[in-house]
């Protein structure tokens, strides 16, 4: 991975020298973790901040807290690593005008991601320097997957795969879903830590499966991203995931959901349930290499509009190192797919304050359609719990 990185990097440096950008300041941990290899634990919203100074024709930099250095130098192929201290002449502000240098006329930066606190600092230190968007560049080659890049998605899509077995085999009535959340995490762990071997750069990354389970029960799979509670469970429930937020392997997130139901399941749910099922397949039909991403949601529409139901925000987004990624596959994204775009692709149906159908898979493009990320039965499914 750390090879991948540094040719990763590479390659942006050349893209800054055909387009005569000289200074790049990357602020974001995945753009961090996409050239550097690694990422931090005490971020900005600890008014830690780290930054990756990219300069034309000239080494990378890390500017890192100092406690977090050692780590870095370990996780990182830079040799250029700048640890910067709470107070005096090493505080960061100062670190960061080192690495810098004279005072450019023009700096690229991550624009909808830049952090106030840094914002604030470069407004006025460098008051007379044009604040320019290096994200559609950015974008532009973080879009197009890697073979290596790939790979490690596929085994994230198996972690998903255990997880998502685990959640179906702990359904049942009377259990909490909280419960059923532990049991996911749990899973999702010791498989992740099965494809890791502790060795180089592998021994600073964590197989713990972690953050809050979007998980919904019964009327409530009408409020999308509800985190797991409480709750008991009970027969004729239909029972959500969504591992959007939760599934994530080496920095890479994907996109994965399935909704079952436990016992038994009326016809309205099943008719729901089967809508948001075929306007994925139907999205899905569409993608290929030279399809619009506009088309694809388009697909998934009209299914929604045949079904009488409305159709939502977008049928899909990019994944990767960040949560949310360009293209998405909605209306007014005229965005032509290419082969090794990665994309979340979902089918979603919401009934108000009643229930709602849902499902969600991970996928690469190919040249003549797609590959599945993320690989569970893609049907309505009763647990008989």
């Amino acid at each position: 991975m750390l090879e991948e990185a540094r040719l990763r990097t590479q390659q942006f440096q050349s893209t800054m020298e055909e387009q005569g950008i000289d200074l790049v300041l990357l602020t974001d941990e995945s753009s961090i973790a996409y050239f550097a290899g690694f990422w931090g634990y005490l971020g900005v919203e600890f008014g830690r901040p780290t930054f990756l100074v990219l300069k034309r024709g000239d080494e990378p930099a890390v500017i890192t807290p100092l406690m977090e250095s050692e780590m870095v130098n370990n996780m990182t192929w830079i040799d250029r690593v700048l640890p910067w201290e709470d107070e005096g002449s090493n505080r960061w502000e100062h670190v960061l005008a080192r690495a810098i240098g004279d005072s450019p006329g023009t700096m690229h930066v991550e624009k909808p991601v830049l952090p106030g606190l840094v914002r604030d600092v470069l407004d006025v230190n460098y008051s007379s320097v044009t604040l320019a968007d290096i994200s559609p560049m950015l974008a532009a080659q973080r879009t197009i997957k890697s073979p290596v890049e790939i790979e490690v998605m596929k085994q994230a899509g198996r972690i998903g795969a255990v997880m998502m077995e685990a959640a179906q085999n702990n359904l049942r009535e009377g259990v909490k879903e909280y419960e059923v959340a532990l049991a996911i995490l749990d899973a999702g762990t010791r498989a992740a830590a099965g494809f890791l071997t502790g060795k180089g750069w592998e021994a600073y990354v964590s197989p713990v499966i972690h953050n809050l389970q979007i998980m919904q029960s019964g009327r409530d799979t009408a409020m999308v991203h509800r985190r797991a509670a409480v709750k008991p469970l009970a027969r004729r429930d239909p029972v959500y995931f969504c591992f959007c937020n939760l599934l994530e392997f080496k920095h890479y997130r994907l996109g994965f959901d399935r909704l079952f139901f436990i016992g038994e399941v009326t016809d309205e749910a099943v008719r729901i349930q089967e809508t948001a099922i075929d306007a994925q397949r139907a999205a899905l039909s569409e993608i290929r290499a030279g399809v619009k991403a506009s088309e694809v949601a388009a697909a998934a529409n009209a299914v929604y509009r045949e079904r009488g139901v409305a159709p939502g925000y977008r049928t899909g987004r990019s994944i990767g190192m960040a949560y949310l990624e360009s293209p998405e596959l909605k209306e007014g994204d005229n965005t032509e797919l290419r082969s090794g775009m990665t994309f979340a692709v979902d089918g979603g149906v919401t009934v108000t304050g009643e229930t709602g159908g849902r499902i969600g898979d991970s996928i690469v493009v190919t040249e003549t359609g797609f590959e599945f990320i993320t690989e569970y039965p893609r049907e309505v499914t009763i647990v008989q719990g």
